[in-house]
C-alpha cells in the first residue's frame, strides 16, 4: 500500500518559463520610451484616419443629394479623403502594431505632414525623427518583435509629471470649447 497523501499540494518540476535573459530585458528597456512613442503617433495617426474616412463619407453623402458639377468635384475630393483616410488608419495599425512595412508608410505621411505648415511642420518633424532615428529603426526590425514577446512584463510607465500635463490640456480643451465662443 502507497503512503501518498491525497491531500497534499501536487509536487510537479516547474523550469523557467520566461526565455528573456536579463541582457533581453535590459535591451528593451533602453528602447522602450521610443517604442512607446513610436506607438502613440500611430495611436494619433489612426484616429487621424479614421476622421478623414467619416469626414469624406459626410461630403459624399450631402454631394450625392445634388447633381452639379460642384458637387462632382466635391464627390472627388470626398473620395480621395476616404482613400488617404483608409491608408492613414492602415498604417496607424501597422505602427501600433510595430510592423516593418509601417516604418517606411509612415515615413511618407510623416513626409507629407511636414506640408501643414507651421504646427503640423513640427509634430511630422519629431515624427521623422523617431522613425529615422537608430532606436527608430531597431524597434522596426524584425528582432524587435520576437524581444517583445519574450519580454511581456516589460511595460513603460507614463510619469506623473505627463499625466498633470495631459489633464491640463484636455481642461484647456475642454475650456475653449465651452466657454471661448461665450467670451466673444
Amino acid at each position: 500500500m502507497s503512503q501518498t497523501n491525497p491531500y497534499a499540494a501536487p509536487q510537479a518540476q516547474v523550469a523557467d518559463i520566461s526565455p528573456a535573459s536579463a541582457e533581453m530585458e535590459n535591451l528593451r528597456r533602453q528602447h522602450l520610451g521610443h517604442e512607446a512613442s513610436i506607438k502613440s503617433v500611430g495611436l494619433l495617426y489612426f484616429l487621424g484616419g479614421v476622421l478623414t474616412s467619416v469626414s469624406g463619407i459626410v461630403i459624399l453623402v450631402m454631394a450625392s443629394d445634388a447633381r452639379t458639377d460642384e458637387d462632382y468635384a466635391s464627390s472627388v475630393f470626398a473620395m480621395v479623403l476616404v482613400i488617404v483616410g483608409a491608408a492613414t488608419v492602415l498604417v496607424g495599425s501597422g505602427m501600433r502594431s510595430l510592423r516593418g512595412w509601417a516604418h517606411k508608410s509612415g515615413i511618407g505621411l510623416a513626409v507629407l505632414g511636414l506640408l501643414a505648415f507651421p504646427v503640423g511642420t513640427l509634430i511630422n518633424a519629431y515624427v521623422l525623427w523617431l522613425l529615422l532615428s537608430k532606436k527608430g529603426r531597431f524597434v522596426f526590425a524584425p528582432g524587435y518583435a520576437e524581444l517583445v514577446r519574450v519580454t511581456p512584463h516589460v511595460r513603460y510607465r507614463t510619469s506623473i509629471v505627463a499625466w498633470i500635463l495631459i489633464a491640463f490640456v484636455m481642461l484647456f480643451v475642454a475650456w475653449v470649447m465651452f466657454f471661448a465662443d461665450a467670451s466673444f
